[in-house]
Parts: C-alpha cells; structure tokens; sequence
C-alpha cells in the first residue's frame, strides 16, 4: 500500500511547501520512491511549486501526472471536482512507495471553505493530514486556537491527523510555538525556527509516524469511484427496458461516456434518438433494441412456453406476456444477449422481479430472492437487508438473507460482521420474535460457523462500542457490526429511509441478491444518479464472482 501524507494550511504563505520539501526528503532517506500530487492548483498553466516537488523527488513524474482539477472545475461542482481528484490521483498514487499531497494555496475566491475542502479531500484520498500553520505575530493562544479549530475541521470531515508543524518562528518565540503543541496528542509536533525557504526538516521518526497510520474511510464519493471502476474493468452488457423515461435516458448518455457498460435499450429506436436529441444526449454507443421485432418475440414466446408449460402456458399466452417489457429484458438476459436488467423507474417492484422468479431462477444452494441497501455514511458502508422484498420471514429465511448479505458485503470489500437485529440483545428478552430472530442466527452458525455473526441483538448494541460493552461484552461482532439483518420487511424498509433522510445518508438500492442473473429494481422516485449507481452495481455482480465460503 502507498504511504502517503497530506500537507494542508487554513491559509496562504504559511510554509506549508516547506514542510512538503521536508517531507519528500525524509521519505526519500527512507529509500522510498516518492510521488507528488497537488488536488487543486489554479489554472492548467505550469504550477511553479508543484514542478519544484516534482524535481526534487527525482523521479520521472511529469507536471500533467501531479495535479487534480483547477479552481474552475470545483466551482463548478465539488463533487464532481472531487470524484475527478481521486481518479487522477488513483492514476498516479500506485507508481510510489509514497506520496507527498499539498493542499491548495487559497488564490480563488472558495477561500473561506478551502480548509474544509481539503479536509474532505484527504478523507477521499485516505490521506493523513500534517498540518502547518505560520506562527509570525501570533501568541501562543492564537496558534493553539488555530491548531484546535483545524483538528476539529480535520476530524468533522472523518480524515484523520498527523501532525501540527509550527514555520516561521523567530528565535525568541520558540517556546511560544511548544507551548502551542503542548496538549496536542499527535505522532508528529514540530517548530521549524526561522523564515524558511527551502526543506523545513522533519522528525526523526516523521517517515515511521507515516507507515503506522492507514486511515480506513469509505466515503460516499469514494464508494461510488470505486463502483465506477469495477464496472468499467471489465464492462458488461445491461439492458434498460423503461427508455420512456427521461431519467432512464439521461443515466444512459452519462454512463456511456464515462465508459461504465454496454447499453442495450428497448423501444422504438426513431422515438429513442428524437426524445435523445431534444435532450441534448448522446445514446449513439447505445444498443437500441425494437421490442415488438416479430422474429424476437417469437422466439422468446417458444421459450417462455417451453420453460412454463407445467404452469399452463401457451404459446398464445406467452405473446401476449412479451409485451410487458420486463419479460423482454429478463428473456435477454436468460438468452445470454444482456447479463442484467435494471428497470423500476416507471415500474412495481413485483413487475420488475416476477419474469426473473419465473424463468431465471435463484443460485444454486439459495432459497430465496431478497433485497439489500448499501448505506453510505459519512465514513463507512454498511449492508441493511431485507429492505425490499421478503415481507415475514422464517427462521430459515432469515439466515438465507443473513448469508446472502454477507457474501454480498464481502464482494464490496466490506468485512462481513452480521447483526441479526431485535428488540432485545442476548438472553435479556423472550417472545416469539426474538425467539425467530434467535433460531435464525443458530441456523446461521451452524451453516456458517466461521462467519462473525451476533443475535438477537438491538441496533444500538450492534453498532455502538461503548452500548455493546454493557450489554453484550466479549462479542466480535456487537460496536462493530457492518451487517445489518432486519426480523421483517416493515422494520428493514421504514429503518433504510429513517436513516437515509434523517442522517443524509446515500443509500444505494434496493439490489436484488440470490439470482442467478442480476436484476434489479429502481425506486420510482429514482434520482439519475440512483439509477446510474444500480447499473454499476448490476454490472459489477454480473462480473465472474464466485461467491464467498464462510
């Protein structure tokens, strides 16, 4: 894994590409590659203090490899400015045994939230942050005050500190600058005495305080980055079945210029590139499939028949079946002509799912078909399931939806700790639904006896240490749940949106899991960005995966 380190300032002419040089020299003593990256610069000219970085690296980076975006793009957007800043820097970062990041230099008018930017910059890169203040004409109280106030900026946007470096300090302010980091506890304080011009020398142990913090944060545009490029790695084909629908439109021009899928959209291709037009999108990469196509449909109907017949179908019957376009899209994907289907925007969940129960069927050693939110908080995710599909479940069931949701956390890189969810946590209540919540997470272990998994237990005890040391010490999974299994479909449902409205939350789904083919349903009060993100997902569980033992 790359080191890497931050240098941020909450203002102009602090030192802080100083104490960037003396970073790049201590990496550098430690035989370290060294790379250079700048988030924001001002303009796409030459940047004079990122090129003097690069050129004292040594290394064969060039100018055009160590900048994110100007000024202008975040402007613009700063989300957008930030999910292009952890692309370019993705690009880079793994051509270096260690990166040296310096923060913007506060020359355009965002300079008022710039500290917080670059805080929410670093948390995206998984950067530490070394913070460098300027202590010309300040008391130790300012520089303490200053230092306090950006630790805290530092933590809100869950990046995590390094350090605090005093520049600039006169002879006989010395120990003004040490009494300002005095009550710090952080692996790095440092006063630089003088007016500093060139490498502000590091500890001794700066490079060792590096390795030994690995900041973990998953934010919500890191997720999403993540998903994006998953997909794109190894593209698949997704049919869109609902082209009636701006949105389903407008999702599609955006995902075939980032390259995410292959598109195929059923519907009239004359009507598709007319409402196109008149939107200003490009579909032209887009696969557009005519749905009432006489020889197509005739051979779906031929196979609907055939797989149905036990259930009374006719060929007559199938035909008329075929004009649902759900049935189109899903008999695509059982042909092998889609891998996925994505539909629900103008659609019932139950339209979207039935063709698949129908004629895909669930995978091997899989009872039931279920459905998940991958909830995206400020620093983490976490999987809650069932959400959208299985209204009472058994016992049986349940630990079907517990397992399922495990091996889908696993394939998003979330390790798997599952919270089978009650009113009651441990032996402290009885009744007959903690006693179904408890039989299900005994039918849990004994399918799965190395997976961590807890219950019954309450949500708090799941998810917060101090109330999981109280109620269910000694547990590997209570304060550390990343798992969350609902008793019924009301609890699931009303919780994800609870949480999703009410703590801002991203919530990505609901996705279906335990189908032999991914198809997956859009809420239809779907936002573009949900519907491009359900895509992503449907291609990324089209991809090979094996699934997961336990």
């Amino acid at each position: 894994m790359t080191k890497n380190v931050y240098i941020a300032a909450p203002d102009a002419a602090t030192g802080k590409s100083s104490v960037a040089l003396g970073a790049i020299a201590a990496l550098t003593a430690q035989g370290l590659k060294v790379g250079v990256f700048r988030p924001i610069i001002q303009t796409d000219a030459p940047d004079p203090t990122l090129q003097t970085l690069i050129e004292t690296t040594g290394s064969s980076q060039t100018l055009d490899q160590a900048y994110g975006v100007t000024y202008a793009t975040v402007r613009r957007s700063t989300d957008d400015a930030i999910t292009c800043i952890i692309d370019r820097y993705e690009q880079i970062q793994s051509q270096f045994d260690a990166m040296v990041i310096l923060g913007s230099d506060y020359s355009d008018v965002i300079g008022p939230i710039e500290f917080s930017l670059n805080a929410r910059i670093a948390a995206n890169l998984n950067a530490p942050v070394l913070l460098a203040l300027s202590a010309r004409g300040e008391t130790a109280q300012d520089l303490r005050h200053a230092a306090n106030f950006c630790l805290r900026e530092i933590e809100n946007r869950y990046a995590q500190a390094l350090g605090v470096a005093i520049v600039n300090v006169a002879e006989d302010a010395l120990d003004l600058a040490h009494e300002a980091l005095v009550d710090l506890d952080l692996p790095v304080t440092m006063v630089v005495p003088g007016a500093i011009t060139d490498s502000a020398p590091m500890p001794s142990d700066f490079a060792a305080a590096v390795d030994a913090i690995t900041p973990q944060v998953r934010t919500p545009l890191r997720f999403q980055y993540e998903l994006m490029r998953r997909a794109r790695s190894n593209k698949r084909t997704i049919v869109l079945p609902e082209t009636e629908d701006d949105r389903i439109l407008k999702a599609a021009d955006r995902l075939l210029a980032r390259d995410i899928v292959n598109l195929i959209l059923l519907g009239d291709a004359s009507a598709i590139t007319a409402r196109a037009e008149e939107l200003g999108l490009d579909l032209s990469r887009a696969k557009v499939q005519d749905p009432t196509d006489a020889e197509l449909v005739e051979k779906f109907a031929q196979e609907y028949t055939k797989l149905r017949s036990h259930k009374g179908m006719t060929v007559e019957k199938a035909r008329q079946t075929l004009t649902d376009l759900s049935y189109v899209a899903t008999m695509m994907i059982h042909f092998g002509m889609a891998d996925g289907m994505v539909s629900g925007a103008i659609h019932t969940t139950a339209n979207t799912i039935r063709p698949s129960l129908e004629f895909i069927k669930t995978k091997p050693g899989v009872a039931l078909v279920s459905g998940y939110f991958l909830m995206c908080l400020p620093d983490r995710v976490f999987v809650f399931a069932d959400c959208a599909v299985t209204t009472n479940p058994t016992p049986e069931q349940l630990s079907d939806i517990a397992l399922a949701s495990a091996q889908t956390a696993q394939a998003f890189d979330i390790e798997p700790r599952v919270a089978l969810l009650s009113y009651s946590t441990g032996d402290s209540g009885t009744g007959p639904d903690v006693d179904m919540v408890r039989e299900a997470t005994m039918l849990l272990h004994a399918r799965a006896p190395h997976l961590p998994a807890e219950g019954p237990i309450q949500f708090d005890a799941a998810i917060d240490p101090v109330v999981a040391q109280t109620k269910l010490p000694g547990s590997s999974v209570a304060g550390h749940a990343t798992v969350f299994v609902f008793p019924d479909l009301d609890t699931g449902n009303i919780t994800y949106k609870a949480v999703q409205r009410t703590a801002h939350t991203l919530a990505l789904g609901p996705v279906l899991q335990g189908l032999r083919k991914p198809v997956n349903d859009l809420s239809r009060g779907a936002l573009v960005d949900d519907i491009i993100n359900t895509v992503a997902i449907t291609a990324i569980q089209a991809q090979d995966d094996p699934g997961v033992d336990f």
